[in-house]
């Protein structure tokens, strides 16, 4: 894994299930309170990741797309909620649907399109960033951190593997 800036983790999948364990790995970071936007184009597999992020947390439920509902809410060890932003206008849109209680609470927020409403949640929180690559299931992943508890996250982070390095 190559680190660009502090914390920055590049890295390489080569199929969805690759997708969905690296969402496996970033759920055992998760703590109560935490946000991660995911930032992506249209397939590039950020409700993939966030199937792995629930399979993390002790959900058994199949996790699908938010888009028409705005936002699912699924119980694990601790509640996760899962937003797509992609129909919202911009980050005052979360006030009317009420994610601002959401963030006193004790579970995860995890946001589709998470671009579109970044300036709404606080300084701390993890960016992952997905990019087609070279094959058509190939994604550059790059886990951004944003505030220091999820530098020092993201550095504790066990490799999971050569596959996953970016080349």
């Amino acid at each position: 894994m190559d680190k660009e800036r502090t914390g920055h983790r590049h890295l390489r999948t080569e199929s969805a299930g690759e997708t969905f364990e690296l969402g496996l790995a970033v759920a055992g970071l998760l703590r109560p309170g935490d946000v991660v936007l995911l930032v992506g184009e249209l397939g590039t597999g950020k409700t993939c990741f966030t199937q792995g992020v629930a399979r993390g947390m002790g959900i058994e439920k199949q996790v699908t797309s938010p888009t028409y509902t705005l936002m699912r809410v699924y119980q694990g060890r601790i509640p996760l909620y899962h937003l797509d932003a992609y129909r919202l206008e911009g980050p005052a849109d979360l006030y009317d649907i009420g994610v601002d209680e959401y963030l006193e609470g004790e579970g995860i927020i995890v946001v589709e399109w998470g671009e579109r409403v970044r300036c709404f949640f606080d300084p701390e929180y993890l960016e992952v960033r997905l990019d087609f690559a070279e094959g058509d299931d190939e994604r550059h992943v790059r886990l951004l951190p944003h505030g220091s508890s999820w530098e020092i996250r993201l550095q504790g982070m066990r490799e999971e593997g050569s596959r996953h390095g970016a080349g």
